[in-house]
Order: C-alpha cells, then structure tokens, then sequence
C-alpha cells in the first residue's frame, strides 16, 4: 500500500529537503508524487536540460527509502516556448484564445508543442527510468484542454469525419443536415464548431476531443514505455468525481497500467450523513468537478477509480488541510482517516495527499497542504501520521482488495455530453438550461442506491455487467441498438434492470428513435410513451397495484414519462389532477429476469424507497440496514478469499453496532469481533473487522 504525498521542492523558500524527509518518515510515508511543475526549472532555455537539481531530491527520497513517482512536466510551459513559439496556444470558441500565465493552456497537437514536449519526456525518462527509487510515471496531469477549436484541431476533426462517415452524403444523413438549409456539398462547406446547434455534430465534436486527450496521453505513455524498467507502472490522474469533459475515463483507462483518481471532497458538517429533512436545509455545495458530494461522494469517487479497468486504482491527491480561499473547513477529527479507509474498501491501493506543504507563491497559495505556511507539524499531520503507521502495519492486509458490489450503475459519457449540448433541465434558479442535466440524474440514482446499503458499483457501456444481480441506468440517453439488446439480454437472462426515463430515446448520432419509447426496451419493460413532461414542482405519489410501499415525503421532481402499461405492473401513480393518469414507477417479469421502469427523478426518500425495494426483488440482502443511518458498512475480498469488513460512523454520534453480522479481527486493535456481538464506533470512526472462518 502506497501512502505519501505531492512534494514540490523546488517551491521552497527555504532549504529543508532533509527536515521534510525526517518529517515524512515519521509520519510512515512510503512514497511521494514529484516532477509535474519543473518544465522551466530543467529546462530554463530552449535545448538547456539539466536535472540536477531535481535529481537531488529523488536521490535523497530513495537514499531515506522513500519511493518516487515521477510526473512528465508537460502540463506547463516554459516562458521561452510560449515566446518562440505562440502558435502553440490554445484557441477556444468564438474567437477566444488562451494567454500565457496558467497552466493546459496549450494545443495538445501542435506539432511544435509536441517536439519539445517529447524532448522534455525523452530526457526524463533517460535520466531517471533506471533510478532504483523510481517505482512509476504518471503521464502529465489531469490532463484537459478546454475544447480546442484551433484550425489545426478543426482540419484534424473533418479528417476524422471523412475516416469514420466516408461521404458528405452519409453525413447529411446521419445528422440530418437538411435542417435549416446545413445540407454539405463538399467536406469544405462544414462549418466550425462556435455556432454549431446540431446534436449530432457536437455529439461528434465531443467524442473527438476527448480522443484527443487519450490519444496524447497514450502518445507519451508509449514513450515512457520505451525507458521505463520492469515493475515501473505508468498510470493517469482524473479530476475525481465525474471527471472533465474532455477526459474519458474508460478510454484513458485503456491505455494506462493503473488508473489515478483526484478526487477532493467536502469536510466538516458535510461529511455527515443525515436524513432527507435535515439534509433539505442544509447548505451543501453541488460542484460537479468534484463529483457526489458528502459520504456517498467518497464513496462514489472510489467507484469512479475502480470503473476504469475495474480492478485496483491509485489515489493520487485528496485534501490535505483546506481547499482555497473559499473552501477554508480542515476537516474533524478522524476525517482524514474516513475518506482514506473508504477508497482502500473500494480497491485503491494508493493514496497522496495533495500535499506535503503548503505553498508560499502562486494561484494555489491557499490550498493547504498536511503542513501549513510555518511548516509546524499541527493537527493534520498527526492524523495523517496516525493513518501511515497504520497503513505500514496492515498495508500488506489491504492490498489488492476487490471489492463486493451486487448493484451497478451504469454511467454514459455520452448521455451526459448530449445533456451538456441540450440540457434537460433548468438551473435551480430557472434562469438558464442546466448543462449538469445528466449529473443531477446520475447523481440521485447513486445517491438512492447508497441510501439503501447497496454495495454498489459503477460501470461502463462497453464493460460486462451480466454478474451483478441488478442494474441501473441513470437516463441512458444515448445507445446503440446493440447496447438496448445487451440490456434486454441481461434482464432476459435473469437480471433485474432497473431503467430510467429518457434511456435508449436517442442513438448513437444523438437522433431521437422513431420508434414509439422506449424502443428496443419497449417488450421487456412492459410499457410505452409518446408523451413527456418536464415538472414545474415536485409531485407526491399515490400506490398502485404492486407491492412497492410509497413513504412518506415521496417526491417526483423534475420529469415524467406518460407512461401507459403493455404488460406491466404499476406500482406508483403520480397524485396530481392531470399526471395521475401516469405511473410513475413500472415493473415487469422478462425472462428469468425483471425490469423497473422509473419515469421520473425520485427524491431522497423515493429514491430510498425504489432501490431497497428492488434489491429484495432481486434476491440482496442489505449490508448494516439495522443500523442508524450515519453508519455505513462494506466489504471487499482479499486474494485468500477472507472478507473484509469497514464499518464507519458518518456523525459526532457514539455509535454502538449490536449483532455484528461479521466476525473477526478488529485490525487496528488486534481485539477480536464476534459475530451476533458488540462493537464501538467513536464520532468519525472507522474500524475494519478481517473475517475468520467459523468453526
């Protein structure tokens, strides 16, 4: 288990590499992040390379047995590139362009960034791949470009058309460029992308962007390869949560050795789990770079690492102290131990803080780092201490985890880049369309399946699911026919696929299915539609025919499908004069499986409701559901088959768990855990229960 941070010596004021040393081997560090920011540093004038320096640092790291992971230096510029060369920098939409001064503020193919780009990796992996404390690359860093638009970008995206359409013909067709007289002649009448309003353009649009990150990473990544010695990994960190938009987690995945996750989360109050009352009054920030927030985004943030390759991750940075100017809550005590133990019980294998020290300079002076601007050991450092000699102690039992999840949740790239282009929703403010349409969505049905224990996992279109007992898609925009068949054949096969409004409507060029909704899914699902909704207000619901119990407080928000029933059952109705005559929540027996059809975006306690609901029709037994909400319990399986239980307390509460389903060793203590027996969680308490085999 790796367990370190970012260290950036040369933002130093001072000298105090080996004070930093001494300070991290106290506290069980095993490794550090470094190398991203010295572009400039190494190499200060055109063809100038010398690592000297920085070489000191990774020698005293590994001569203090301290490993290194080696970040290429190509998310930042040096001045003098930006001067010879200003064709490099990016251009955005409508004329917009990218000043020298910040950082991915290039054109991720410009031939000239590209040749001193390489330069710099090529140097660097020569001078250090066959260092005996390097264990790994990461390839630049949480790679992004902004949406290139420059004309280079745009004659490289109509090459990529005519590769993947073949004629203007087919293309006309596909995106159906009759519309408002866009019909092309010739590939040169395709205009750019600043005034595009065709889904299916920007659909394409995005997709090839995207492809421009992956391809630029696997570009250095093979270059890496040619240096790196066996056993150096190579690995990508993600901006957590849902990611960028121009960064495709599946894809990026596929050309790295390991997946890095960066995934910063709330502190403080909104660490705690509360009920959906308490929760509706709290003032609770909804920033989508991070992702799901609160308890059920760390968790969601371990399942985005896993989703890549679902197999183990790295987590590369995570709060160190505060996040900013405006984000100054260092957590509570113990809350650096919850979100470190949580991304283990979803397979990391190793976790950085973002980092060692705070900075004294620059646009991240107050992003504080586990030592403050004194460099005085304080609060964090002793918890962080408290987490290393724990990881040196029992890393080797937390290694390698894989997780136990019965329940995935289906995320679609791109669903969501569809929702971005034509938002389905209005801002909360109802000022302007929402272009994190498809987040608010994802983020209910994560949220709904983590309010019912469900040890949940999150996959990908082009991934298996047939293993997992029950499925959700989150408003599965776009798809294939091909994907709509893999859904009916996993229901069909003895799956229980729980299905959202608005899935399957478009195919795979964002053009709405003239077929009556939902489509290939219309037999298995038992129901159909020609008619939709968007919902000014919340809605209650009233029962209907099935076994589902509506609870109070159930709220539909947001959408409904006017769904009519074909063979299924419903199980709630929308109360209201007019949407009564809908159900709002379907289900149907298909095969040896079932499909739940779900028209509407179910609040907290709906979404509760809807997913403990299906997790008895599909045969799964909820993991901690006698115990208070704050309390969360999951588990993972080591390589010998032994389970491993996390059991976490989400509040300031005692918490004491009567009748332990598991029994055991309690790891950090060594005391032994009875099953059907007692055990003590302080406020922000984790402790982990290894199973013994019954006699």
């Amino acid at each position: 288990m790796l367990f370190g941070a970012s260290y950036y010596n040369e933002y130093l004021p001072v000298e105090r590499l080996n004070e930093d040393i001494r300070l991290m081997k106290e506290a069980g560090f095993s490794f550090v992040r470094m190398g991203d920011s010295i572009w400039s540093q190494s190499e200060p004038r055109e063809g100038q390379i010398d690592f000297d320096q920085f070489a000191r640092v990774v020698d005293a790291m590994h001569e203090a047995g301290i490993k290194v992971v080696l970040m290429t230096p190509t998310y930042a510029i040096p001045p003098w590139l930006h001067r010879r060369h200003p064709e490099v920098m990016a251009r955005y939409a409508k004329d917009q362009r990218a000043y020298y001064g910040a950082r991915q503020n290039v054109d991720l193919t410009h031939p000239a960034y590209l040749f001193y780009a390489e330069r710099i990796v090529r140097a660097m992996a020569e001078r250090f791949a066959s260092h005996p404390g390097v264990i790994g690359w990461q390839i630049d860093n949480e790679t992004r470009h902004g949406m290139l638009h420059n004309h280079g970008v745009f004659q490289r995206f109509v090459e990529h058309l005519k590769s993947k359409f073949g004629t203007v013909d087919q293309l006309n067709e596909i995106w159906g460029l009759s519309h408002w007289s866009l019909r092309l002649t010739d590939w040169e009448d395709l205009w750019t992308a600043d005034g595009n309003v065709n889904p299916g353009y920007d659909l394409e649009w995005r997709r090839f962007q995207a492809a421009i990150v992956t391809d630029f990473l696997a570009w250095q990544s093979a270059i890496v390869r040619e240096y790196a010695k066996p056993g150096q990994f190579i690995t990508q960190d993600l901006v957590g949560g849902t990611g960028l938009g121009e960064s495709d987690r599946y894809e990026i995945a596929q050309v790295m050795d390991i997946l890095s996750e960066n995934p910063y989360h709330s502190t403080q109050d909104g660490l705690e789990i509360v009920d959906g009352e308490r929760e509706s009054r709290l003032d609770r920030s909804e920033a989508l770079w991070i992702g799901t927030q609160g308890a059920p985004g760390l968790f969601a943030n371990g399942d985005f690492g896993w989703s890549g390759k679902q197999t183990n991750f790295l987590i590369t940075e995570m709060n160190g102290q505060s996040m900013g100017n405006h984000q100054q809550f260092p957590a509570y005590d113990g809350q650096w131990r919850l979100p470190v133990y949580t991304y283990i019980s979803r397979g990391a294998n190793g976790l950085s803080y973002w980092h060692w020290h705070s900075l004294h300079y620059g646009s991240e002076t107050h992003i504080a780092g586990v030592l403050n601007h004194d460099f005085e050991p304080g609060r964090a450092y002793r918890e962080v201490s408290q987490i290393g000699h724990e990881l040196a102690q029992h890393g080797d039992t937390l290694t390698d985890l894989q997780i136990e999840a019965d329940v995935a949740v289906l995320y679609s790239q791109d669903s969501r880049y569809a929702f971005e282009f034509q938002p389905l929703f209005q801002t909360p403010d109802k000022i302007a369309p929402d272009p994190t349409s498809y987040h608010r969505i994802f983020d209910k049905f994560y949220r709904a399946c983590f309010d019912a224990r469900a040890e949940t996992a999150i996959v990908h279109p082009k991934q298996d699911f047939s293993k997992f007992p029950l499925l959700v898609l989150p408003a599965t925009y776009i798809a294939d026919d091909a994907l709509l068949e893999k859904f009916a054949a996993y229901a069909e096969n003895g799956g229980h696929l729980l299905v959202s409004f608005r899935t399957g409507y478009a195919d795979e060029y964002a053009r709405p299915r003239w077929k009556r909704a939902p489509g290939i899914l219309r037999e298995a699902a038992g129901v159909s539609y020609t008619e939709y909704s968007a919902l000014g207000r919340a809605l209650p619901l009233r029962a209907g025919e099935g076994d589902f119990e509506v609870p109070e407080g159930a709220r539909a928000e947001g959408w409904a499908d006017g769904l009519e029933l074909e063979g299924a059952t419903a199980l709630a109705y929308y109360d209201h004069p007019h949407f009564g005559r809908f159900p709002a929540i379907t289900t149907k027996t298909f095969g040896k499986g079932r499909v739940t059809y779900i028209g509407t975006v179910p609040n907290q306690a709906l979404g509760r409701a809807i997913i403990t609901w299906a997790l008895k029709q599909s045969g799964i037994q909820p993991l901690g559901a006698e115990y208070p909400a704050q309390v969360r319990l999951s588990r993972a399986r080591k390589a010998d088959g032994k389970q491993v239980y996390f059991l976490s307390n989400w509040s300031w509460a005692h918490q004491q768990l009567n009748q332990l389903p598991v029994g055991g060793t309690e790891l950090f203590s060594g005391q032994a855990a009875t099953r059907g027996g007692t055990l003590e969680l302080g406020p922000w308490d984790m402790k982990i229960v290894v199973e013994e085999p019954e006699a």
